[in-house]
């Protein structure tokens, strides 16, 4: 690849990471900040500092492989460096999905209006169930990890380096064909998550349809807060079935990107687009909370007071 593109696209890279860093460690902070000070948290602050964690997590281990692929191409060499950062790919990307999932369906669970008793229920123990459930997508990620680094053996990563040694071109084309339908089920794993954020979507939308339709019977002129809360919940959600399908696309290519033809450059590619997803969706959800909005908001106040009070 030429200087001057790798030049670029570090750069790029290295952009996205500032801004995902920035975003998530906020939200980190503030919440831990008012856990502290109170002694307890609520349980979607736990989530988004669960997630901010895992995503800070998540764009150390893509700008640390884009900057070894890019650098210093030969620590894949062996195959044990790359076995390394697999696990911890595979586990924050998890984590993160799984984390931004669970968020979907605490609002689902919080605003929409049913009165099915399996739902009342839900809605009822979320609270006190919220930490077992992050706890389980932890041992969840952990396990799918270990399965896919297991199985991808380090003979068979070290064929993502062996374009330029022609005698092992047939051993790699017989190793990536034996392990690719690994790669294809780790594609479909993060489907699930998907889907199910998807369903709770498509389910506040019926809400708000059903609730919009009962106001219209019961007209008191007066502010509707249930619809506010459902439309915040609402752009909270489809913002991140959208950056997420994005996210899952570049992932896609990256983890496919050992049986194309031009490996490296596809692999960073496809994570300098999955850079979108962990740094521009932690400042919607800055944007869609009220606490997190407020704290930004001062912070912006005093950074402006101390750069006015320097210029004079």
């Amino acid at each position: 690849m030429p200087d001057k593109v790798e030049s670029i696209l570090m750069l790029v890279a290295a952009g996205e990471f500032s801004m995902g860093i920035l975003g998530n460690t906020f939200i980190g902070l503030v919440n831990c900040i008012g856990w502290i000070k109170k002694r307890k948290i609520a349980s979607i602050d736990l989530i988004l500092t669960s997630l901010a964690i895992s995503r800070i997590c998540l764009l150390c281990i893509i700008l640390l492989d884009c900057f070894i692929l890019v650098l210093y191409p030969d620590v894949y060499a062996t195959g044990k460096q790359m076995r390394i950062i697999d696990f911890f790919w595979t586990l924050t990307n998890h984590l993160s999905v799984w984390f931004a999932t669970c968020l979907s369906i605490f609002y689902f669970l919080k605003i929409a209006n049913f009165f099915h008793p399996l739902f009342l229920w839900m809605k009822w123990r979320i609270d006190s169930a919220i930490p077992r459930i992050l706890l389980g997508c932890l041992a969840l990620s952990v396990f799918i990890s270990l399965v896919v680094t297991e199985n991808l053996n380090d003979d068979f990563r070290c064929c993502v380096r062996t374009k330029k040694k022609t005698n092992l071109t047939v051993r790699c084309r017989v190793k990536k064909a034996k392990y690719s339908s690994i790669k294809i089920c780790l594609n479909l794993l993060t489907l699930v998550p998907l889907s199910v954020s998807l369903i709770s979507f498509l389910l506040l939308i019926l809400s708000l349809w059903r609730h919009t339709r009962q106001m219209k019977f019961n007209a008191t002129g007066c502010r509707d807060f249930s619809i506010e809360a459902h439309m915040g919940a609402m752009k909270a959600v489809i913002s991140f079935l959208l950056l997420f399908i994005a996210y899952y696309l570049a992932f896609l290519v990256a983890t496919s990107s050992y049986f194309m033809p031009e490996t490296e450059l596809a692999v960073i590619i496809g994570e300098l687009i999955a850079l979108i997803y962990p740094s521009s969706h932690s400042f919607i959800l800055i944007l869609g909370s009220n606490k997190l909005r407020q704290a930004s908001l001062r912070v912006l106040w005093k950074v402006k007071y101390i750069l006015k009070k320097r210029n004079f």
